[in-house]
């Protein structure tokens, strides 16, 4: 025993643990690192031109034109005062009011339309939905100017110019597409199997649509209300060109303070920054659902 002990080789040494898994956790620290400093760099990109429309609200007008602009200029509320006192001493509420009514109604008038639509084209299917898909799609292929003329001679013989119902009107026929095109992806992820049940509980198509999908597809339906209310409150060609002083939306005040003669940025800047709070606050109020109905159907 003693001499096959001594004639047996040794035991090999344990093999060392390859560097590459030792270095695999800092390497992915450090791409992390990098991905994260690159999401701050694009956020401060985006938010970047609002901050500087913030600050340029608050200088006034002889600072805020100067090139380069002066950072540090005295800072004022002048253009926020002159825009609350514009328009005859009314301010911008009656245009505000106008854009709030235009947009509300249109989008409450295209998730009425958009919603029996979605569901014809998604849980019970036509013949042929694609093409009917593509066709509401091939809608929003005309340029609003060409369709502007024969829009304009319409209100004028029918006294609809000045009326904030045929933005209303015009609204729902130009986000009703988007909207169905968004709410069919929506609605095809609704089990139908709920559906079924209702139907042999003898519920009918508006209760279905009411109680059983409606609820289910909440998400999407709330990211399709606030993009058609984002895009009817920021719509401005069709509002200056129907418009006049009773109908007249935000946007349309808001051109008001662009002016050939004297300086005009800072209460523009002001007047940019108030128009676009409602939207804002539109969309942080409803931001958990947009985020959820725009990634409905992302992960199966």
């Amino acid at each position: 025993m003693s001499a096959l002990t001594a004639g047996a080789p040794e035991a090999a040494p344990s093999a060392a643990p390859p560097k590459a898994s030792a270095m695999a956790p800092r390497s992915v620290r450090r791409k992390n690192a990098a991905l994260g400093l690159l999401a701050w760099a694009c956020g401060l990109v985006f938010v970047l031109p609002i901050a500087w429309m913030v600050l340029t609200s608050l200088h006034s007008e002889s600072d805020a034109a100067t090139n380069p602009p002066s950072l540090a200029a005295p800072l004022t509320l002048d253009g926020y005062r002159e825009f609350f006192s514009a328009g005859g001493g009314a301010g911008p509420w009656p245009a505000l009011a106008n854009s709030l009514m235009a947009s509300v109604f249109s989008t409450l008038f295209v998730l009425v339309l958009a919603l029996p639509a979605a569901y014809s084209l998604s849980i019970r299917p036509v013949r042929k939905w694609r093409d009917v898909l593509f066709f509401f799609l091939s809608t929003k292929m005309l340029p609003i100017v060409a369709g502007l003329l024969p829009i304009y001679l319409f209100a004028k013989n029918t006294d609809f110019l000045d009326n904030i119902w045929l933005l209303v009107i015009l609204y729902t026929s130009m986000n009703l597409p988007i909207a169905v095109w968004m709410m069919q992806s929506f609605l095809a992820e609704v089990p139908s199997a709920l559906i079924e049940a209702a139907q042999i509980d003898g519920a009918r198509l508006p209760t279905v649509l009411t109680r059983v999908v409606a609820p289910v597809a909440a998400p999407g339906i709330a990211a399709t209300a606030l993009i058609c209310f984002i895009f009817s409150w920021n719509e401005m060609l069709f509002a200056r060109v129907l418009t006049g002083v009773v109908a007249q939306t935000a946007p349309v005040f808001l051109t008001g303070f662009i002016t050939s003669q004297g300086l005009f940025l800072a209460k523009v800047c002001a007047a940019s920054l108030v128009i676009s709070l409602p939207v804002l606050a539109a969309g942080f109020a409803a931001q958990d659902k947009l985020v959820q109905g725009l990634s409905l159907g992302a992960v199966k």
